[in-house]
């Protein structure tokens, strides 16, 4: 019953019976080791379907955790190796990630790991890792006061400068600029 419901909303339809939206999401993470591109696509459907139809609010954060490509990846890492890698970033994002580091935790060579990481979520480790150093500064922008400074550091950033580089290069737009798009107007 709820496979059926997430290929509904996934392919953009209401699910049959209108099951509550926690229940779509517990159904959604149980199809994540069963069908992860299914699983994928509908959960990328809820900011849209929680979101009121003619508000346009402020902008998205980046996705958290690798994104998985459609369909299972031949060379790609194992699921162990991918949530334990990403475990490992976000509890590391404050200093350096070594690329050899994380290809240890995945239990793989450098070079195997970089090209099973790359063909499971679609990015190179770096290009991971500078997303959610990014992702994180957002996060601290929404929750907190702290300077784009502190942010930085508290990123892993050398300073302001550098997260304004990656960020622009990422968002189109500079952290002064989407910090105050979140912030109430008036």
């Amino acid at each position: 019953m709820y496979h059926q419901a997430l290929i509904d909303v996934a392919a953009g339809g209401q699910a049959s019976g209108a099951p509550d939206l926690s229940a779509l999401l517990a159904s959604a993470m149980r199809s994540l080791d069963e069908d992860p591109p299914l699983a994928r696509r509908c959960l990328e459907r809820l900011p849209g379907l929680l979101a009121a139809p003619d508000a346009a609010g402020p902008p998205d954060l980046l996705p958290e955790g690798p994104i998985l490509s459609d369909g299972p990846a031949k060379g790609g890492l194992a699921g162990w190796q991918l949530r334990r890698v990403a475990a490992h970033v976000d509890t590391h994002l404050q200093g350096p990630i070594f690329t050899s580091t994380l290809a240890g935790v995945a239990q793989l060579s450098t070079g195997h790991f970089c090209r099973a990481f790359k063909a499971s979520t679609g990015e190179t480790p770096h290009a991971y890792i500078v997303r959610q150093r990014i992702r994180r500064a957002q996060l601290l922008m929404r929750e907190t006061r702290d300077t784009l400074s502190q942010i930085a550091c508290a990123c892993g950033l050398s300073d302001q400068a550098h997260l304004t580089r990656l960020f622009r290069r990422l968002l189109g737009t500079t952290p002064h600029a989407w910090r105050c798009s979140w912030q109430p107007a008036g």
